[in-house]
């Protein structure tokens, strides 16, 4: 059963309607403005009289919403969905309302809906600008963060969300957000904490959002909690944990692991945008047991769940963004200096069988169909099939590059089992150098010289099929 009732038909609103000619009607919906300001008002006696009945004694307790209210300010909260609804409450004040309702009420369903129908509301630009320009409100919200109901922190996040997506009000956000530092810690202990799988993917989207449009405050984040002394133990500190940004990301990719995809995509591309600065890749791989719960889970999902042996080449393209993400975090892992720390062939060897995999399957993936003509070229599908190759060819630059490293990295003993086991073949060194070659030719030259070593018959064979390989070696 959803959260929230659906609207009230539009006839039981009709009869509310006091002007025959719709004047009492929103915009050019079949609303009662008369209903509306009843609901309104009825919010305001509420929270009043919620807050009569608090005694002293009390203010921890948690008031519950009357059902009738509860059902009429949820059809308000689908009615807001609506833009002359939208701007008929924001003409009404109704968020100053609904600020109100945030810092006073008790009631952790009435918070819910208010901060949903602040979220609606938000959707709509000029109502987004009104709300971000209010520093009271802004502030307010930012507080909600702290909240402890599921429910509220979903909506607060849907409402940051909607409005760092705006770019008329992104910065204002930005900044409250920096000047507020608790707000990370709030944020980081629902990642490590939480699981509630739809809160951990919006909040992971804001996060997301927040580092793709800051670097600095990215920065500022990924260094909040590295200050621990390392003489003090935590377990020994009276003070609040402090919160480290990739363990609580790591946390949270796991438990949307198998339930969101989406999310997941989310959680691994924020990962890949820690690697986009030095701070971020130390963040990862100074802490040994950090760079082994990255490497480990990034790992296992390489070799273990995307792009596998029985699963159809086209399923890549599902899989080509979230793909890409880890595959660079892998990366970036193994040209730190931590990679040393990395049992080469127990890794090595899975993750160049499922590297030379991605490559095949993209081969598939960027075959036009044979029926295809220069007539398409005006189908409306066509910048959809171009987005499609511009991430394919991201995640082939990705695949390309990590491949390159990992065979700068073989040793003979590798190569020898590599061949024993499969993971390398004719067929699969072919897809490699056809991928690699002319951009990455000494990595390509380097581990024919040591497959001269190990199966001299298979480097001459392969020397044969790239005439550029024989020359050089």
């Amino acid at each position: 059963m959803d959260r929230n009732p659906s609207p009230p038909p539009a006839d039981r609103d009709q009869e509310e309607e006091q002007d025959p000619a719709g004047g009492d009607c929103v915009g050019r919906t079949v609303y009662s403005k008369h209903w509306l300001f009843g609901v309104l008002s009825g919010l305001i006696q509420t929270v009043t009289s919620e807050n009569a009945k608090s005694g002293s004694d009390d203010k921890e307790s948690q008031m519950e919403l009357d059902e009738e209210m509860e059902n009429d300010i949820c059809r308000v909260w689908d009615m807001s969905m609506d833009e002359d609804v939208a701007l008929f409450l924001q003409e009404f004040n109704a968020p100053d309302i609904f600020m109100g309702i945030l810092v006073k009420s008790k009631c952790p369903r009435l918070r819910e809906i208010c901060m949903g129908i602040l979220g609606n509301m938000a959707c709509f630009q000029e109502i987004c600008v009104s709300i971000s320009s209010d520093k009271n409100l802004g502030q307010v919200i930012l507080h909600c963060v702290y909240d402890s109901d599921p429910p509220t922190l979903l909506e607060t996040s849907r409402l940051l969300l909607t409005c760092l997506s705006q770019t008329e009000v992104a910065s204002v956000w930005v900044e409250r957000i920096r000047e507020q530092p608790a707000v990370h810690d709030s944020i980081c202990f629902i990642m490590s904490s939480s699981t509630n799988v739809d809160l951990l993917v919006k909040v992971g989207e804001v996060v997301d959002k927040l580092f793709d449009l800051d670097e600095k405050l990215m920065l500022e984040w990924i260094r909040n909690g590295a200050a621990r002394p390392l003489d003090q133990p935590q377990e020994d500190c009276d003070e609040q944990p402090v919160f480290r940004i990739v363990p609580c990301v790591l946390e949270a990719a796991k438990q949307v692991r198998s339930e969101n995809p989406e999310g997941l995509d989310v959680y691994m591309h924020i990962l890949q945008l820690l690697t986009t600065v030095d701070d971020g890749i130390q963040a990862i791989v100074q802490c040994p047991d950090t760079r082994k719960d990255t490497w480990n889970l990034l790992f296992d999902m390489v070799c273990h769940e995307f792009c596998q042996a029985d699963d159809p080449p086209i399923m890549l393209q599902e899989q080509k963004t979230v793909l890409a993400s880890v595959l660079s975090v892998l990366s970036a892992i193994c040209s730190s200096q931590a990679e040393q720390e990395h049992p080469k062939m127990e890794t090595d060897l899975p993750l160049i069988d499922s590297l030379i995999r991605v490559l095949q399957n993209m081969e598939h993936c960027q075959k036009k169909p044979e029926n295809s003509t220069e007539s398409n070229t005006e189908d409306p599908k066509k910048s959809d099939l171009t987005q499609d190759d511009f991430h394919l060819k991201i995640l082939k630059d990705i695949s390309c590059e990590f491949l390159s490293n990992i065979f700068q990295a073989l040793t003979k003993e590798t190569v020898a089992q590599g061949l024993k086991e499969g993971q390398l073949n004719k067929q699969k060194c072919s897809c490699a150098f056809q991928s690699l070659l002319p951009l990455y030719g000494p990595v390509v030259e380097d581990f024919v010289k040591i497959l001269h070593d190990v199966d001299k018959a298979l480097a001459e064979d392969l020397e044969e099929s790239f005439p550029s390989l024989k020359v050089q070696t």
